[in-house]
């Protein structure tokens, strides 16, 4: 598996500024240089799961969206999965997969 840091680095740029936070507010709560944050944002450097951790504490997001783009804690986590995986099912498979589903969510 490939790590794509340049993905990583545009969730980071959108839940920095969705936290109305600068680059500058950021890497100074990370105790790093701008040009550091804004190369990370770009993609051009590997960031470090520790520096990531910080980051996701910061922003007060998982730490999982950064790399996959869904959180464990949002309500679509793993819906476009989910989605890939029944697209190809027929509708009788997608029935019975709605009745289990139904199953589970009564426990």
């Amino acid at each position: 598996m490939n790590v794509d840091y340049k993905l990583i680095g545009e969730r980071i740029k959108e839940q920095r500024v969705k936290a109305k936070l600068t680059q500058e507010a950021l890497a100074e709560r990370l105790d790093v240089s701008i040009g550091y944050v804004s190369q990370v944002e770009r993609g051009i450097t590997k960031i470090s799961l520790d520096l990531l951790g910080k980051i996701s504490s910061i922003l007060n997001i998982d730490m999982g969206y950064f790399v996959s783009g869904s959180a464990t804690n949002c309500n679509n986590y793993l819906f476009g999965e989910l989605g890939a995986l029944t697209s190809n099912l027929s509708n009788t498979q997608r029935k019975m997969l709605v009745e289990i589903i139904e199953v589970i969510g009564k426990y």
